[in-house]
């Protein structure tokens, strides 16, 4: 494998001048204004934009789940009705599941991917925007259907019979199932453009054995994403055409399987568990050695777990379906998969507590995040493997237990991950720090209060309480958990209140960062913060995992090569390397700023708000602009279809 220092002849590295910025930032700015905004393909902004769209679906939850908490509070409470109830239980999940946990941590990737491998942009920047509206607009078509009276009424896990029209003849379902089919196509772009982005944009140099873990969670996930998006869809799609053409995919009297739902459903959803948890385990591996003063502990055995736990993903759907009458040898084979699933998190866990241990920590906000992500993820594992065995899964399934688990694994371990990376990335999102006493208060109110709320639930859980129950009795010896619960609830919002509070502050008068508030290891800490719109000025080439810190860990066979490298100033363009070795292959044309994304998001959303309301012929016309507007996306431009020009290197 080639050191940087070898690219210096053939590629004829420059320094960075202050003429030579002024000339990229003129190629790479966008408009002014509205049409500027709406039209930009930058990945930071959409990558800011993705952290505060998912944020603002958080509060929406985090308000369904206190208004929950405050009708199981005590017994026989009358707040809500039962199908009141059913909606907000519903949207509660698919929101924090769909439209938080996995944007957000999308956001942090479509922010940062780019820096952290020493590039310009993602591979595909129209698609990358793309990705943000449709996410955008399925979000907004589910509220909608919620703000009417007809949100999903069926959990978000949306299981037949109970969502076939017959039981279920509002539209609450259909709103459902073609916005997660809107949900999917943008998480299925996003995950294609995150697979290339990793293969074939890294910097010069950058291996796949020096790419940063946070890289590696996500370009794992997509896969995962790519693998796994399509069960789901199909099975939207098919419930949708049970419910509207009555044709019997799920449907027992017509000869269906109630089961294949399940089957399709769960196929999906278990390997999701991990695409909210890979990438945030990512960012507290890249993120802790930075505290702790030293490298990441077993780099290479963290690597190889993440994929693991990918791949074993896809082997231990069915543990969702122990209670379903499955035969004994499948319940035993998966019982085993589960298990073993543990061995890949437990590399992880003990890496993470190896870093702190032989490191010198320093005890900032961040720092604190982290050590709480450990302490969350260890008891969510523990839980996860109580499920994992057959027998006890018969006695804990469809009990507060599983949603004890379920918040440790989707929420708590996301959170407290998503918290720490925004005290650690926001200097360089913004170039403001975040207050530190502020953000100390905010990390005891969100650690206490998320284990105040959902710690007692597996107690519950043990002592029988159902989930998906509206209100229980008196005498059941739930009353007074509950209530703790509730209490850790508002404890848990006044947390994630204070952290907004801090953003809003330190946005507006935060101590300015500069471009290595933290002293980090990697590239996108040798840029200004906020990055330039073209984001390096010349392209640097690496030697090691760590291009800031060679000096002191005196790893690498050669020197990295940060403030010299390709200027790539002839247009907007950027460099594409090798998969494997990222050696220097082609020099590629970028597209410029259109509104082509946001107008096929737009007709697409459209036209499954036509397929709702059977306005067929609305649907028609939709179909067709969605036809144009993809023309016009793939239309070429320039001479000679500049944009999408390449030339060997």
């Amino acid at each position: 494998m080639a050191d940087a220092a070898d690219y210096d002849r053939p590629l004829q590295l420059e320094r960075g001048t202050p003429e030579a910025d002024e000339r990229l930032s003129r190629l790479w700015e966008g408009e002014p204004g509205l049409r500027g905004w709406l039209s930009t393909v930058d990945h930071k902004e959409y990558g800011k934009r993705y952290i505060a769209t998912a944020f603002l679906f958080l509060l929406l939850g985090g308000i369904e789940a206190l208004v929950m908490r405050l009708q199981l509070a005590g017994p026989n409470r009358n707040l809500l009705t039962p199908e009141q109830y059913d909606q907000l239980f519903s949207m509660h999940g698919l929101t924090m599941i769909f439209l938080y946990a996995q944007p957000v941590l999308s956001g942090f990737s479509v922010f940062l991917f780019p820096l952290l491998l020493g590039t310009r942009d993602m591979a595909f920047p129209r698609l990358n925007a793309f990705s943000y509206w449709i996410y955008l607009f399925s979000g907004i078509f589910i509220y909608a259907g919620f703000v009417v009276g007809y949100g999903p009424n069926d959990g978000w896990f949306n299981y037949v019979p109970y969502a076939l029209k017959h039981y279920n003849p509002g539209p609450n379902m259909d709103i459902y199932a073609l916005g997660m089919i809107l949900f999917g196509v943008s998480s299925t772009a996003g995950a294609a453009n995150f697979v290339v982005t990793f293969l074939r944009t890294r910097a010069p140099g950058m291996s796949i054995n020096r790419v940063p873990i946070l890289a590696w969670g996500t370009v794992t996930t997509s896969f995962g994403i790519l693998f796994s998006i399509p069960a789901v869809s199909l099975a939207f799609f098919l419930l949708w055409m049970d419910r509207q053409f009555d044709t019997h995919f799920f449907d027992q009297a017509g000869g269906g399987q109630p089961l294949l739902w399940q089957h399709l459903f769960w196929l999906f959803a278990h390997p999701w568990v991990y695409v909210v948890v890979l990438p945030a385990m990512g960012i507290v591996s890249d993120a802790l050695p930075i505290f702790c003063r030293r490298p990441l502990v077993g780099y290479t055995v963290v690597v190889l777990a993440t994929v693991a736990t990918m791949v074993m993903g896809f082997g231990v759907w069915l543990h969702h379906m122990f209670a379903t009458g499955i035969p004994f040898l499948a319940l035993s084979f998966f019982s085993a998969a589960s298990f073993v699933i543990t061995v890949p998190s437990a590399v992880a866990v003990f890496a993470w507590i190896a870093t702190i241990w032989t490191g010198r920590p320093v005890i900032s906000t961040a720092f604190l995040f982290f050590t709480g992500f450990i302490v969350t993820f260890v008891i969510g594992g523990v839980s996860g493997v109580m499920t994992a065995a057959a027998p006890s899964d018969q006695q804990l399934t469809d009990t507060y237990f599983v949603v004890a688990h379920i918040h440790y694994v989707l929420i708590g371990i996301n959170v407290l991950a998503v918290m720490g990376g925004l005290y650690v990335w926001f200097p360089k999102m913004t170039g403001r720090l975040l207050d530190e006493r502020l953000g100390r208060w905010n990390f005891w109110l969100v650690f206490l209060g998320f284990n105040i709320a959902f710690l007692p639930m597996h107690w519950t859980g043990l002592a029988g309480m159902p989930r998906r129950i509206y209100t229980y009795p008196e005498g059941l010896g739930w009353s007074r958990v509950n209530l703790v619960t509730t209490t850790g609830a508002f404890i848990l919002a006044l947390g994630v209140l204070l952290l907004l509070i801090n953003i809003y502050v330190s946005r507006r008068r935060g101590v300015i960062a500069g471009p290595d508030p933290w002293g980090g290891p990697t590239l996108e800490w040798s840029i200004p913060s906020p990055p330039p719109i073209y984001d390096f000025d010349v392209i640097p080439a690496v030697a090691s995992r760590h291009p800031l810190w060679e000096a002191a860990l005196r790893e690498g066979a050669g020197e990295s090569v940060i403030d010299r490298g390709l200027r790539l100033d002839d247009g907007k363009e950027m460099l594409s390397t090798t998969a494997l070795d990222a050696e220097p292959d082609a020099i590629q044309k970028m597209p410029e700023d259109t509104l082509a994304p946001l107008l096929t998001a737009l007709a697409a959303t459209l036209l499954a708000a036509s397929a709702l309301f059977h306005a067929w012929i609305i649907a028609v016309i939709f179909f067709a602009a969605l036809l144009v507007a993809i023309l016009i996306w793939l239309w070429p431009r320039g001479e000679l279809g500049q944009t999408a020009e390449t030339r060997n290197v």
